[in-house]
C-alpha cells in the first residue's frame, strides 16, 4: 500500500525546489494576482469584497453577459448586478440619473461608452489595458476596448443564396425583390460616416437616399434586435449590423450570416468605470476582468471578436475575412454623434 507523503521522505533537493516554488507563488500574489489568473488584483480584490457588490450597465444580451459574469462573481465573492438594455436606452438612463444626482452605475458596458461626457468618465489605468490592441485604448484612458465592433451588412441564408448577395453597395438598388424586406438599426451613424469617407459626402448621402426609397429600408431599434430579426426571416437582409451579433446569431445555429463589403466600420464595444461609483474597487476589478484573456475568451465563444492578440476569434477566420475590405476605425465623441445621428435620421426618414 503507498505511504502518504511527508517531509522524512523527501531529498533536500526535493525541499529547495519545493521551497522555490512557494516562494515564487508568495512572489506572484505580492505583485498583486495569482499567476492563473492575473487580472485578479490583489489591491482592488480586498477593496471589492469590501463593497461586496458592482452594479454593471451593459447591452450584451443575458444569454452572453449572465454566464461572463458568474464566473467574476466566483472567482471574487463579489455580486454583480446586471443592467441589461440597449445602447440608446443606457445612454438615456445615465443622464438622467447623472442630472438627478443618482449614483446607481459603477461600470458600463457597452459600444457608446465613449460617447458619455468625460466627466462621467473615470480616467483610471487597469493592469491587463497593457494587452490590448493600442486602438482599443483610449489615449485619455477613460474607456478601453473589450470587443472589436466591425460592421457588415448581413443574411437570412433561407431567404438569400450566397451567390446573389451584392459586392458593392450599389448593387443593392438592383435587388429588387428585397423591397421592404431590409432593415438597419436606428443609431448606425458610425457606418454611415465610413460611407462617406469610402464614397465622398455627396455622393454617400445620394446612395444612401436611393437605398431608402428603392428598397423601403426599416428602421429597427436595436442591433441585437436586428440581428435576431434578419436571423428569424422577418426581414431577408440587414443592410449593415454588428458582425459580432451575426456571428452570435449563426453559433447559435440560427440561418444568418454576414458578409464583407467595402467599407467596413470598426469601434469598440468599451468598458468605462462611474467617477462616483458607489463601489470603485469593484468597478475597476470588473473592467480589468472584461480586459483579462479569460473574459475575453469565453466572450470569443459567442461570436464576441476580442481586442487581445492573444484570443483566437470564433470562428477563426473572422477577423482575416473582415481585414481584406476597407476597415475604416471610430471614436465619436457625444457631439459628432448627436450631429451624425440627426442626418441619419434625416436620410432614413426615422421620426
Amino acid at each position: 500500500m503507498a505511504q502518504g507523503l511527508s517531509f522524512k521522505h523527501l531529498s533536500f533537493k526535493h525541499l529547495l525546489i519545493a521551497g522555490a516554488l512557494a516562494l515564487n507563488a508568495a512572489a506572484a500574489l505580492a505583485q498583486g494576482a495569482p499567476a492563473d489568473r492575473p487580472w485578479l488584483d490583489a489591491t482592488l480584490l480586498a477593496g471589492a469584497k469590501a463593497e461586496g457588490q458592482v452594479t454593471i450597465y451593459s447591452s450584451t444580451n443575458e444569454q452572453e453577459g449572465l454566464p461572463l459574469w458568474k464566473i467574476f462573481e466566483e472567482a471574487t465573492g463579489v455580486k454583480v448586478n446586471y443592467v441589461r438594455a440597449a445602447d440608446a436606452q443606457l445612454m438615456g438612463r445615465m443622464a438622467i440619473e447623472a442630472r438627478t444626482g443618482q449614483q446607481s452605475w459603477d461600470m458600463i458596458n457597452t459600444p457608446t461608452a465613449n460617447q458619455l461626457p468625460e466627466s462621467m468618465m473615470l480616467p483610471f489605468d487597469p493592469p491587463e489595458a497593457k494587452n490590448v490592441m493600442p486602438s482599443a485604448r483610449d489615449p485619455k484612458r477613460q474607456w478601453y476596448g473589450v470587443y472589436a465592433n466591425y460592421n457588415s451588412p448581413a443574411y437570412n441564408t433561407n431567404l438569400v443564396k450566397a451567390s446573389d448577395l451584392p459586392k458593392t453597395y450599389e448593387e443593392f438598388l438592383t435587388k429588387k425583390e428585397w423591397v421592404g424586406r431590409v432593415a438597419i438599426e436606428g443609431t448606425d451613424n458610425e457606418w454611415m460616416n465610413a460611407m462617406f469617407a469610402h464614397y465622398g459626402q455627396d455622393k454617400g448621402r445620394k446612395l444612401l437616399e436611393d437605398l431608402v426609397s428603392t428598397l423601403k429600408i426599416t428602421v429597427l431599434d436595436g442591433h441585437l434586435a436586428a440581428a435576431r430579426a434578419v436571423a428569424a426571416g422577418e426581414y431577408a437582409v440587414a443592410l449593415n449590423n454588428y458582425t459580432m451579433l451575426t456571428n452570435n446569431m449563426t453559433l447559435s445555429g440560427a440561418p444568418t450570416n454576414f458578409w464583407v463589403m467595402d467599407p467596413v466600420a470598426l469601434f469598440f464595444g468599451q468598458v468605462a468605470v462611474n467617477p462616483k461609483a458607489p463601489h470603485p474597487k469593484a468597478a475597476q476589478l470588473a473592467a480589468n476582468f472584461m480586459l483579462s484573456k479569460e473574459a475575453q475568451t469565453f466572450a470569443a465563444k459567442t461570436g464576441r471578436i476580442p481586442t487581445r492578440p492573444d484570443v483566437i476569434p470564433n470562428p477563426p477566420d473572422v477577423v482575416a475575412r473582415l481585414e481584406k475590405a476597407k476597415v475604416l476605425p471610430y471614436a465619436l465623441s457625444g457631439d459628432q454623434v448627436k450631429a451624425s445621428q440627426k442626418l441619419f435620421d434625416e436620410i432614413f426618414k426615422k421620426r
